[in-house]
């Protein structure tokens, strides 16, 4: 392993005005010396000569050679990719945490750019942008029929450059502008909380470069405000992954010392690794134990851990691992089943190849690739059931994914019945309402599967799944 290596999280389900994804570096790789073959060059060579010469109209070259290095990257799987200047230099900022903008979390609602949250101390927060407002314009356009990575586009730039935000507050039903210069952002990965005395709540939305300090200070503190604390609910819900060591640290916070946490494999020998609970495979830039601050009684609190079908990648690690270490129960739904590995190798001083390089698997052993991590306790996102996770799509549904290495691929046909089941209900929902059913917040009192996570913790009954109750954890070994 050269470098930090970085598990890319492929599921967003959300965007930050300043976007957020994912990466990892490597040096250049072995296999990058091996010989060409010359006769399939020489007709790479002829197509490349062909287009100059005979298209239309005069094509770039340098275009030329993107395509064809992003054509290779992309016949491969969905997650190796080529990396142009602008791609990789977005894949930095999202990794690391950093960006320039506004500073929003964002959604779509009716075709507007409807605000999640404000990020606490940006432009936004400071503007007064509220949970809830929906952005009718940016700048001179309207909103209305962008896609949310247009928008999130215009949103972000330069810093100390003036964008001007039109905002509608339904509270208030007025429309209104708000003049925010983007300064640079620093999203916080971690939020924790007291959700009922002795019992804590520590969130993890991606593993990014300062997660681990993050994830350190917080729940330190959580546990000197709740100096009781008789059981701590992790929430991975919609976390799509990010650093391999944010995930081995996380994993090691609450597993005895030196207990393996996640191993991978593939054709590179430094891509056959096992990562165990123990500083050297985890501290990394950190420097020394990153989680030396940490109470002691985080190794023996009651664990629950919330994974849902947005749960991918690190978080996955962070999940199996917990899981076969039987130090936690798992509830939610099944997990995206992102297993696999992706290496950034740099071609140029601004561009890279983002490849796939190795599976990752459980302590025990598991193939997570495309099958995901099935929980301990199925729980519905709501009282009523699981409105939208059928309809989510998974590893699984993505085209030329690579299999497990362990076993045929079946068809869930109790996935499909499912899907259909929720089409049917959001149908009814709006043909009632108006509306389909909405989620509340996570974290928040109407959490329904964190109330479940807590009523499990205090020993109370739990509402298990209406829908996926025949699924066991035993369904992802084969």
């Amino acid at each position: 392993m050269t470098s930090k290596l970085k598990i890319a999280g492929w599921v967003a389900l959300g965007a930050l005005a300043g976007g957020l994804t994912t990466m990892q570096f490597g040096a250049t790789a072995r296999s990058s010396m091996v010989p060409l073959p010359m006769e399939d060059m020489a007709q790479l060579a002829r197509a490349f000569g062909l287009i100059k010469s005979d298209y239309v109209e005069p094509v770039d070259e340098k275009k030329l050679i993107g395509d064809a290095i992003s054509g290779m990257a992309a016949g491969l799987d969905p997650h190796s990719v080529y990396l142009d200047k602008v791609g990789f230099k977005e894949f930095r900022e999202s990794t690391s945490g950093k960006f320039v903008g506004v500073g929003i979390e964002i959604g779509m609602e009716d075709g507007l750019v409807k605000v999640v949250s404000p990020i606490e101390g940006s432009p936004a927060f400071r503007a007064g942008i509220k949970t809830g407002d929906l952005i009718t314009k940016i700048d001179d356009t309207s909103v209305k029929g962008l896609t949310m990575d247009q928008a999130v586009k215009r949103m972000r730039g330069d810093p100390n450059t003036k964008v001007v935000l039109g905002i509608y507050r339904k509270s208030e039903s007025r429309n209104f502008p708000v003049t925010i210069i983007r300064e640079e952002i620093h999203v916080q990965s971690v939020r924790t909380k007291i959700v009922e005395p002795g019992y804590g709540w520590v969130r993890i939305s991606q593993f990014q470069e300062r997660t681990v300090e993050d994830f350190v200070t917080k729940v330190d503190k959580l546990f000197k405000d709740e100096p009781k604390m008789k059981g701590l609910v992790l929430d991975l819900r919609n976390d799509p992954g990010g650093y391999l060591e944010g995930a081995i640290a996380v994993s090691a916070a609450f597993l005895p010392k030196d207990v393996l946490v996640v191993s991978t494999n593939g054709q590179l020998a430094d891509s056959k690794k096992e990562f165990r609970a123990r500083p050297g495979d985890y501290g990394g830039a950190y420097g020394g134990d990153p989680l030396a601050k940490l109470p002691a009684a985080i190794k023996t609190v009651p664990l629950v851990v919330l994974v849902n079908e947005g749960s991918a990648s690190a978080s996955e690690i962070v999940s199996g691992a917990l899981q076969d270490h039987k130090r936690a129960v798992l509830m939610g739904g099944q997990t995206f089943g992102k297993g696999s590995v992706q290496t950034v190798r740099p071609l140029t001083a601004d561009t890279a190849l983002k490849i796939t390089t190795a599976r990752y698997y459980t302590p025990s052993g598991r193939s997570i690739q495309a099958k995901g991590i099935v929980p301990d306790v199925m729980v519905d996102e709501s009282a009523e059931g699981n409105v939208y996770s059928a309809l989510r799509v998974r590893e699984a549904d993505l085209e030329k994914h690579i299999t497990s290495g362990q076993g045929a691929e079946v068809k869930d046909a109790a996935r499909e019945k499912a899907r259909e089941e929720a089409i049917k209900k959001i149908e009814e929902a709006n043909a009632k309402k108006g509306e389909a059913p909405k989620l509340a917040e996570f974290g928040s009192p109407e959490d329904f599967p964190l109330q479940q996570a807590l009523n499990k913790l205090q020993n109370k009954p739990v509402l298990a799944s209406k829908t996926m109750t025949e699924r066991k954890p035993e369904d992802n070994k084969n």
